[in-house]
């Protein structure tokens, strides 16, 4: 049933994408907003307190309606994981940025790809070249393959019905509502919630990498992960990044113009500097390792079949 819902869940998001979920992201912040305001004393054992009381019993119920549908009828439990997968798994949500840049850098427009790339990185991209437009929107597809995608449907193979991935999407999304938030009267608050996503996080974004570097240049990705990726900022989005680079040949990171100062940042990959080669690159790589997450579930159904 796993497998024929991502299938499902894949082609339904292909043919009618989902691009407004403004809605059910402002219900999600304003619960999360709730809990902080009730909990919320600086200490890393309320935040703890507040991720319990919302990622848990989301998650119970998630699967007690499952158990239900699939109670009443497998084809209901079937629809439910399908459109739960519909809701989590976000890719053509933020694709349509990666394709918007790719266009208008075929077109020399780089005022435009500059607009494009600010809005997907909620940063300012007005002093970048072309060079650094590309990486940078590479770097973001990788990411975003890995956290709508790869680490979606990780999840949800892993844990019955919806359960894994609502699991990892609402542990994300709090990691992004209190983790990232630069304050510091979240820090101690929201401790709980980033190491609970690194750690849900751990084994996806290797296997992620290793997707990559299995339907790309192999050596180059590995050589990539093992030395490149603890350098990043985020060594766990080092690993999807520098594997990433590896697999299609490109450099990626290094330092950027931003606000008029440059902003240091290692070096990831190996061999030509980002074009739109590249880009048409990146599409293939996340497709190629989609496919063989998706023959590698079909062989472990076909293996559970004949036992």
């Amino acid at each position: 049933m796993s497998l024929l819902s991502l299938v499902a869940a894949l082609l339904l998001e292909q043919w009618r994408p989902l691009a407004d979920r403004r809605y059910l992201y402002a219900l999600l912040a304003r619960y999360a907003t709730f809990l902080e305001g009730l909990f919320n004393a600086g200490e890393t054992r309320q935040g703890a307190i507040a991720w319990l009381i919302a990622v848990p019993p989301a998650v119970l119920g998630a699967w007690l309606v499952y158990k239900a549908a699939y109670g009443a009828s497998p084809l209901l439990a079937l629809v439910l994981n399908i459109a739960a997968l519909y809701l989590t798994m976000g890719f053509r949500q933020r694709s349509h940025y990666f394709t918007d840049i790719h266009l208008a850098l075929k077109e020399n427009d780089l005022a435009k790809a500059r607009d494009i790339l600010s809005a997907w990185r909620h940063a300012s991209c007005a002093d970048l070249d072309r060079e650094a437009i590309t990486r940078l929107a590479i770097e973001e597809a990788l990411v975003a393959s890995h956290r709508y995608v790869f680490g979606v449907v990780f999840w949800f193979v892993l844990l019955p019905g919806p359960t894994g991935a609502i699991l990892y999407r609402l542990s994300m999304f709090l990691d992004g509502r209190w983790g990232e938030r630069a304050s510091p009267e979240l820090e101690g608050f929201s401790r709980f919630a980033r190491r609970a996503f690194a750690t849900l996080d751990w084994l996806p974004v290797r296997f992620t990498a290793a997707a990559f570097a299995v339907v790309g240049d192999f050596e180059d990705a590995v050589y990539c992960w093992r030395t490149q990726a603890a350098n990043w900022s985020d060594p766990a989005l080092g690993i999807v990044l520098a594997s990433g680079a590896g697999a299609i040949g490109v450099r990626l990171g290094m330092p950027i113009l931003a606000g008029g100062e440059v902003v240091d940042r290692p070096e990831l990959g190996l061999g030509d500097p980002a074009d739109t080669g590249h880009l048409d690159s990146t599409v293939g790589l996340v497709w190629r390792a989609l496919v063989v997450w998706l023959l590698l579930l079909l062989l472990i159904a076909l293996a559970g079949a004949s036992t």
